[in-house]
């Protein structure tokens, strides 16, 4: 019997790519109707493999568009012309343009409002008039956070908590932290050279065994997920994971269950390395700033501080 001819990494797969707005809840809704479905993060867009994938990407589209209230975007305008926000982070144009200074909670918060999304080019976060209600719902702890993180903030409450307890507590973190040390299991070891989340430092990449048991007392100052765990633990070495890492990393199908985040690490999902890559390449373009002539650099500075 004949062997079934196979593919060469050189042929182009059978499939079609899907791009549409980002928002948390449509991309769940893709998944469940494309479960093959992989995240191209060159192209930016989704690929589904299959001979019929651009039949049944086009029927998904279509049957999303039928459920958007044709009349949201203008109910939404109505809302905020009767009751506007008013926010120096905030920009009206055909959508509702939000800059703020980088702050996790206002990430966290804009990411519950459906159809929000970043624009990596426009450096702000996009929210139709749609989503107004939500938006104006959550604004009051998106503004809270915004202006806790202002530079000027930052610096009052570091000269405020100099000499506390507080910054006692911070500075012997950022000293583990240097550490690039994180314990697991002995029994349930993360792969060597992969990305990983963990409950402390996100996605890492892990770079070794130390091999050398991790003191109860250790764990229990840093690392409070693993503190009362009968098992014994052992140091792994991390290291950030650069951008190049993370694009070829494949998200995890579902989240992680008990047993996973018991042990303090899992196969990222694609939340958490969206969030990583956005993270990475503004550090590069923080690096590729420091070495640019001055005019470059203070074009780029304008872009500082704001996600």
């Amino acid at each position: 019997m004949p062997k079934p001819k196979e593919r060469s990494d050189s042929e182009p797969r059978l499939g079609a790519t899907a791009k549409f707005a980002y928002d948390r809840m449509t991309v769940e809704r893709f998944r469940n109707a494309f479960p093959r479905a992989r995240w191209n993060e060159e192209q930016r867009s989704w690929f589904v493999p299959g001979k019929t994938a651009g039949k049944r990407i086009a029927q998904w589209l279509a049957r999303e568009s039928e459920n958007l209230d044709l009349y949201a975007d203008a109910k939404g305008r109505d809302a905020y012309a009767f009751d506007p926000i008013s926010s120096q982070y905030l920009q009206i144009e055909d959508d509702i343009q939000i800059r703020t200074p980088y702050s996790r909670d206002v990430v966290e918060q804009l990411r519950l409002i459906p159809w929000a999304r970043w624009d990596d080019e426009m450096h702000a976060w996009r929210v139709p008039f749609r989503s107004y209600e939500a938006l104006r719902r959550s604004w009051p702890d998106i503004d809270a956070a915004a202006r806790a993180s202002e530079p000027e903030e930052r610096k009052r409450r570091k000269e405020a908590e100099k000499h506390t307890a507080k910054s006692e507590r911070a500075k012997l973190r950022y000293a583990e932290r240097r550490r690039r040390r994180y314990p697991v299991p002995a029994g349930a070891l993360p792969p060597i050279g992969q990305a990983v989340t963990t409950c402390s430092y996100r996605v890492v990449i892990i770079a070794e065994v130390a091999g050398e048991y991790a003191e109860p007392d250790d764990i229990k100052r840093f690392y409070p997920h693993a503190a009362g765990d009968p098992r014994d633990f052992v140091w792994v070495r991390w290291r950030p994971a650069s951008l190049a890492e993370l694009v070829a990393t494949w998200p995890a199908r579902e989240k992680p269950n008990a047993f996973e985040k018991a042990r303090g690490w899992w196969r990222p999902v694609l939340d958490e390395l969206r969030e990583a890559r956005s993270e990475a390449r503004r550090l590069e373009r923080k690096k590729q700033r420091r070495t640019a002539p001055p005019s470059e650099r203070a074009r780029g500075a304008a872009h500082e501080g704001t996600h």
